[in-house]
């Protein structure tokens, strides 16, 4: 398949809606078969323009606040859920015309929301921490490590007031969000040390959300353990189960086209992109990770091994070392993969870089510009 058309202006952002839909069928059938709701959450891939293909799969929403949620209930429908580290008085109201479930981070954001929720006829949930880490390299997005600020650990709760009748007249439900970029086993790693120090409570509940860190359409993800392990939290404790995965849902379906501005030496040879890693593909620098490239190696892998950069101030402006068939010179395309989580949600105009356009692949293979951003986008940000 062609990721770029020379009629298009780079950078740009790509999402193959063929690559998007092969990853909801997956999602569609892990839902069918486990009986369980999968929401996207929007903090990855926030692309409204195919919300109407994803919401034929999808059970709704997952916010971080209220702008992600308004846009969830606008763009997506369904079930809109929101949670926040706290909640600003000034927004909750709003919060509550777009949120079907609103989950809180502690036990006194229950109590000063709480009955507010439940007046307004929504659901509402407390996020967990289990206090069981299974990620490595990945502190930034590890909630279970120590003195972290997300979620309510098991003493915290125990010393909040009696549960019974502080909490759960106002509770439905619980959330937990441990996992990044990971297998069912360490779902089930986590489920366990859930089931420990809070099973007690969950018979008393409606729902219980697990979170998005799953990476359910993974080539080697194991969704047979996925689907046996919510069918028994579904048999033993009659809750409705929610997942609320970003990356699981564009996985491989989003590139971004740069194109070659310049070549020189310096002990390796670079490439000086239209793209760069600090403001196109921030979680490069800030995960960090290196994006796969297509058509391109390991360094010395290939015959002509260069240093891809962008083209700001930064001097760590650098994407990776990689290796090609042939030399790049000026004019020759550069198409990163798996481009569409974390990219547009985050990207920004350090140095004054435009922002990459937005096109889609349709399932025709037709290139469809969607958005196009100028000088006015980078101005509005500033006074």
């Amino acid at each position: 398949m062609e990721y770029w058309d020379g009629l298009l202006k780079t950078p740009y952002y790509l999402v193959d809606e063929t690559l998007l839909k092969q990853n909801l069928e997956i999602l569609g059938e892990v839902s069918g078969r486990a009986g369980c709701k999968i929401l996207l959450a929007q903090k990855a891939f926030s692309m409204f323009s195919v919300y109407p293909l994803l919401r034929e799969y999808l059970a709704g929403s997952a916010a971080s606040g209220l702008f992600e949620a308004r846009l969830g209930h606008e763009e997506f429908g369904g079930e809109t859920h929101v949670f926040s580290a706290a909640y600003r008085e000034d927004e909750f109201d709003e919060i509550l015309r777009y949120a079907d479930h609103v989950v809180f981070n502690s036990p006194s954001q229950v109590k000063k929301y709480g009955e507010r929720v439940k007046a307004a006829g929504k659901s509402a949930g407390l996020r967990l921490n289990p206090e069981c880490s299974t990620q490595e390299g990945h502190a930034i997005y590890d909630p279970c490590s120590p003195g972290s600020r997300l979620g309510t650990t098991k003493r915290n709760l125990e010393s909040a007031g009696k549960f019974e009748t502080e909490l759960l007249p106002y509770l439905d439900g619980f959330h937990f969000h441990t996992l990044c970029e990971q297998n069912s086993d360490a779902l089930e790693t986590t489920l366990a040390v859930l089931e420990e120090k809070f099973g007690n409570y969950l018979p008393r509940l409606k729902w219980l959300n697990l979170g998005g860190g799953h990476h359910i359409t993974r080539e080697d993800y194991d969704r047979e353990r996925l689907i046996r392990l919510i069918l028994k939290l579904r048999e033993k404790y009659g809750l409705e189960i929610y997942l609320e995965p970003g990356e699981a849902v564009v996985l491989n379906a989003g590139f971004l086209v740069s194109t070659v501005l310049e070549t020189m030496e310096n002990g390796i040879e670079i490439a000086v992109l239209d793209t760069s890693a600090a403001c196109h593909m921030p979680d490069v620098l800030e995960m960090p990770y290196r994006p796969p490239v297509l058509g391109g190696g390991e360094p010395g892998e290939k015959p002509h091994t260069y240093r891809l950069g962008g083209p700001t101030c930064l001097a760590g402006d650098v994407i990776g070392d990689y290796s090609f068939d042939t030399p790049l010179t000026e004019g020759k395309k550069v198409i990163f993969s798996d481009m569409a989580l974390y990219t547009m949600v985050k990207n920004n105009t350090f140095n004054g870089m435009p922002l990459p356009s937005l096109v889609l692949r349709d399932l025709q293979g037709r290139f469809r510009p969607v958005k196009e951003f100028g000088y006015e986008d980078f101005k509005g940000r500033l006074s």
